[in-house]
Formats: C-alpha cells, structure tokens, sequence
C-alpha cells in the first residue's frame, strides 16, 4: 500500500498550508454537489490533473494511488446501466434484458464522473501533505482538539501497516493450505475471512495505541507547545480563493452550455 504523504514538498502547492489546502478541497467538491450534470464533474476532473504537477504527484503515482477510485466509478456506471429503473431518453442498445438509453447513460457517466472528481482532491492534498504537518497546522490554524488531530495523525501513520498485514494474513492462510485456487466462491469466502481478520486486528492495534498515548499524556487536557510552527500565509489564501473560482467556473460553464441540473429544485 502507498504510504501516506510525498517527498516532492519543492512543489508549488504541496508548500502550502495543509489546513489550507484541505479548505480548497472541500470548498472546490461542494460545489461539485450541487448539480447532477456530467459537464461540471468532467471539467472538475480536467482541472485536477492540470494542476497536478504543482502538487508534486506524478500521473502514474495518482494511477496507483488512486486505482481503487476508478473501479468503483467503473463499477458504479456498469451498474447504472444494468439496473436502473428509469430508462427515459432515446434507446442506444436493446439486447435482451440489457436496454440502454441516452437517460440512463447520462445518469451513469455523471455519477461515476463526480466520485472521481470529489475523490481526487483528497487524493492530492493528503498525497502531497506530511502527516505530522496536518495534525500540527489542525491544532494551530484550524483550533482543532489536540486529542482529535494526534489521533489522526496517528491513524494516518498505521494506514500503510493495513496493506502489509494484509499480504502477512494471506501468506499466513496459505501457508496452512487455506487457498481459493480457480474457484471465484472460494476466493470471496477467503476474501471475507481475510477482511474480518485484518479489521479485528486493526481494533485491536488501535486499542492498544489508545492506551500507550493516554498512558503518556496525550489526553491530560494540559496546554501543549508545538515544535513546528505552521503559518497561514497571503499565498495560502489564495489557494482557497483559487479553488472558489475554479469551482465556480466550471459551473458557470455547465450552465452557459444548458447542462446544469440542480441536485435541489
């Protein structure tokens, strides 16, 4: 599993203020919910990997990054398409039990396109942010809870340990002759299994981290200093502002075309 953070912190954008680059996600995929078009999704996605360079991410980093994010959107428009209720719009394929319209199409692209463009801006911050430069610029810039935001720091440091402990459990299971081999029924049983063990031990090793930092004072309630100051400076604000534009282009874009739906009205 990739680890969480880059080392490309020469880049442009990953210099910024992880509170503030964390606000230009949120405030740039708000505005993506509120329409159902395809249009404002597509241009959000073409925005997101034109400024992917200043982040420092390579393309085929957000490939394997990200891989997971375009399954389910495949996953979701295949399913769309199979199963909707509604199949409104002009017939494209009438193949037995498989009808497929202009109507339903449109819905599936345009769900399948705003996961991913809601998604990636996540995938870019968190990929260009040091863990312990979140929870540091939390509690300074966000007035975040130090209890909250050393957790998560905490919690972004054992994510990488999920994909280890994933190949140690596998390996475990075939070494005792527990394998699926060609059969697909056996491999998701196996695959079930291997879930429930790795959740179970996932509680386990965060029940353990809990009592080792209560243990040393991480919730005595105390001020606490910082040993890296973060700074929310004028080139951080506009990031924000930059998102808020951008966001708002692309809308106004699916508007001029007659696309823009309204997810309310």
């Amino acid at each position: 599993m990739p680890t969480i953070g880059t080392t490309a912190s020469t880049a442009p954008l990953a210099r910024r203020n992880p509170v503030a680059k964390l606000a230009a996600a949120l405030l740039f995929t708000v505005a993506l919910l509120a329409t159902l078009d395809p249009i404002t999704p597509a241009i959000a996605i073409v925005i997101e990997l034109a400024v992917l360079p200043l982040f420092g991410v390579r393309y085929a980093e957000l490939v394997r990054r990200a891989w997971p994010l375009l399954v389910s959107a495949l996953g979701i428009a295949v399913t769309l398409v199979l199963f909707a209720a509604e199949r409104s719009g002009t017939m494209l394929l009438d193949w037995g039990p498989v009808a497929v319209t202009t109507g339903v199409l449109s819905t599936a692209l345009a769900l399948s396109l705003r996961l991913i463009a809601v998604a990636l801006p996540g995938v870019l911050v968190f990929a260009s942010t040091d863990p312990t430069d979140l929870a540091d610029a939390l509690i300074q810039n966000a007035k975040a809870p130090p209890r909250f935001a050393i957790g998560t720091l905490a919690a972004f440091r054992l994510v990488p340990l999920l994909g280890q402990e994933w190949q140690m459990i596998s390996m475990a299971r075939r070494a005792r002759g527990v394998d699926s081999g060609r059969n697909p029924l056996a491999a998701v049983r196996v695959f079930g299994s291997t879930a429930f063990g790795l959740l179970v031990g996932a509680i386990r090793r965060g029940t353990r981290l809990a009592t080792a930092m209560d243990a040393r004072g991480f919730d005595a309630g105390t001020p606490r200093s910082n040993a890296r100051r973060q700074h929310f400076g004028f080139a951080d604000g506009l990031l924000v502002v930059g998102a808020v534009l951008l966001a708002g282009g692309a809308l106004v874009v699916s508007v001029l075309l007659g696309t823009f739906r309204p997810l309310l009205g």
